[in-house]
C-alpha cells in the first residue's frame, strides 16, 4: 500500500530554517507531481509548493516564494521542502501528497492529489 511520511517538524523561531522530508513508500512516484500543502488552524488547506516528476519545474504559493525551495530524490523516493526566513504566519500542519495520473500536471488543483501524508506540524514563534 503506498504511503508517504512526513518529517522534520518542529518549533522554530521567526527568521529561522527547518527542512522538511516526505517518503513515499510502496509504490513509486517517480513519475509523478508531488507537492506540499499546509493547513492552519481553523483554515483551508492551501497550497505550497509542487515538483514535477523530474524535479527540473517548480511552482509556489505566492506566500511562499523566494523563501521556500522544493526538491525531489527519486531515487530515494523523497521529496524536500527547505523553508527559510520563516514567519508566524508560516504555522501549520504540512502535508506531502501525490498526484498518480499521469495527466497531472505542477499546476493541477488539490483535488488531484490522491496520496497523502499525516503530517507534521511546524510551529514558527515571534
Amino acid at each position: 500500500q503506498a504511503r508517504l511520511a512526513e518529517s522534520g517538524g518542529g518549533l522554530v523561531q521567526a527568521g529561522g530554517s527547518l527542512r522538511l522530508s516526505c517518503a513515499a513508500s510502496g509504490r513509486s512516484f517517480g513519475r509523478g507531481v508531488m507537492a506540499w500543502f499546509r493547513q492552519a488552524p481553523g483554515k483551508e488547506r492551501e497550497f505550497v509548493a509542487t515538483i514535477s516528476w523530474s524535479g527540473s519545474n517548480t511552482y509556489y504559493s505566492d506566500r511562499v516564494k523566494g523563501r521556500f525551495t522544493i526538491s525531489r530524490d527519486n531515487a530515494k523516493s523523497t521529496v524536500y521542502l527547505q523553508m527559510s526566513s520563516l514567519k508566524t504566519e508560516d504555522t501549520a500542519v504540512y502535508y506531502c501528497a501525490a498526484a498518480s495520473q499521469s495527466s497531472a500536471t505542477i499546476y493541477s488543483p488539490i483535488r488531484d492529489y490522491d496520496y497523502w501524508g499525516q503530517g507534521t506540524q511546524v510551529t514558527v514563534s515571534s
